[in-house]
């Protein structure tokens, strides 16, 4: 049963137990508050807000420009939409590479936010930072695998651990970060025997996003999942097609529009009352 089933919010303790408990982490992405409220009320144990929006939203071509802004706005936006499910707000490029300092100020603002807990990408040499982080009582949670925001280091979008030695730094980074204080690892585009290995040595949990059935959870993105994405990543599965069913009811409308369909006597505002209430010109 989902830890906040019967109302109870899902906290970082929460996410920490799951590994020895056994129990599957769902996550999903949002960015605003209707997507926060969708997702809370569906009983997901996690609710990110990721830099994904940048492709998602802003039409960007990857999560680079996204601003911590951008990030704090949205999270914002998602918190009034949770109440029992864990938030989390990942921190964006540039927001802590410069320093240890940087990086807790960046991160404070995302928790004044709403979130309770930050993500970062990386493996060992952020280690420091995690500790800092962790010691300043912001919860974090670690992105080993394919990492966004090194796309154009890693030549694109693609599978990553698959030599024996990037797998065993793939270990040896989700270890470190386990040691600097780590709540879980999304761990994405990473073989599948791969993850599981990793997984299997760790006492945190991972949440995998394209790396096989075998991590402690999986996280997808809100908008893959519900088809409103024009291309959905293999790893990803449809569970609707509102992007088809959005499409057709404004074509819909269009056409009662050019018709005269609408609006009807329903919408239209005879002066006196509408809907049962009072109405006042804008």
């Amino acid at each position: 049963m989902l830890a906040g089933a019967a109302g109870r919010a899902f906290t970082v303790r929460d996410l920490q137990r799951s590994r020895a408990e056994g129990r599957r982490i769902v996550a999903v992405t949002a960015y605003t508050a209707p997507e926060g409220r969708l997702c809370d009320a569906a009983g997901v144990d996690l609710v990110l807000v990721g830099d994904s929006l940048g492709n998602v939203l802003l039409g960007l071509p990857d999560t680079l420009g996204v601003t911590l802004a951008d990030m704090v706005r949205h999270t914002q936006a998602v918190a009034h939409g949770v109440q029992r499910a864990l938030l989390v707000a990942d921190l964006p490029f540039l927001s802590y590479q410069a320093s240890v300092a940087e990086a807790v100020h960046s991160a404070g603002q995302l928790l004044q936010a709403g979130a309770a807990a930050v993500k970062l990408e990386g493996g060992a040499f952020w280690s420091q930072t995690v500790r800092h982080l962790v010691a300043a009582g912001i919860p974090v949670v670690g992105h080993l695998g394919f990492t966004p925001q090194s796309v154009h280091r890693l030549g694109g979008p693609r599978v990553q651990a698959r030599s024996a030695q990037a797998q065993a730094q793939l270990l040896e980074d989700a270890r470190a970060l386990e040691e600097a204080g780590v709540s879980a690892i999304v761990l994405e585009m990473v073989p599948s025997p791969v993850a599981a290995g990793v997984s299997e040595q760790l006492r945190v949990p991972t949440i995998g996003i394209g790396a096989g059935p075998a991590c402690g959870g999986q996280v997808l993105v809100l908008y893959d999942l519900l088809g409103l994405s024009p291309q959905v990543p293999r790893f990803a599965r449809r569970y609707a097609d509102l992007r088809s069913l959005a499409t057709q009811a404004v074509e819909a409308w269009a056409r009662d529009v050019r018709e005269g369909g609408f609006p009807g006597p329903s919408e239209t505002h005879d002066g006196t009352h509408w809907g049962g209430a009072e109405e006042t010109e804008a």
